[in-house]
């Protein structure tokens, strides 16, 4: 499993490379087509369509390789014991504001099923279902980052 998780993570990683380099690249060529009288309408859909994946896929990424949101000058000043109800109590509230997201992002997918892109004949959905998906990704994240910071912290 652990093994299938890494593959699933160099994946991941490679998909939010590739989107942010197709996002740069369809922006750019857009815009010099635009100065030549040929807008390419579609490149702006597409980014917004990978632009959303970047943004959660991305997250998850974060999550998994650096602590995000860590302010040591306050937790030092706590216990050992203390230090650590902290940290997890902090992966309790991320863990219940990405519930919270998944909560509100399935039926704003589900709303989007009819909605299309401007210029592409494709749902809404593809876009916003990136919400749940890469909440549910990043609880994923958080779980095990929370298992493994209490099996390394045992006293």
């Amino acid at each position: 499993m652990k093994k299938a998780y890494e593959y699933f993570c160099k994946f991941e990683e490679s998909l939010v490379k590739l989107s942010l380099v197709s996002i740069t690249l369809l922006v750019f060529v857009s815009a010099i087509t635009r100065t030549f009288k040929y807008p390419l309408n579609w490149a702006t859909d597409v980014s917004l369509l990978l632009f959303a994946w970047v943004i959660f896929l991305g997250a998850d990424m974060a999550l998994r390789n650096t602590d995000l949101v860590s302010v040591d000058l306050i937790l030092k000043r706590f216990s050992d014991k203390g230090q650590k109800f902290i940290v997890v109590l902090w992966n309790v509230v991320i863990i219940g504001f990405l519930v919270f997201l998944i909560f509100h992002g399935v039926p704003l997918a589900i709303e989007s099923v009819d909605r299309l892109f401007q210029t592409l004949p494709i749902s809404y959905s593809w876009a916003t279902i990136s919400v749940p998906v890469g909440s549910f990704l990043m609880i994923i994240t958080t779980c095990i980052k929370t298992y493994q910071f209490l099996k390394e912290n045992k006293r």
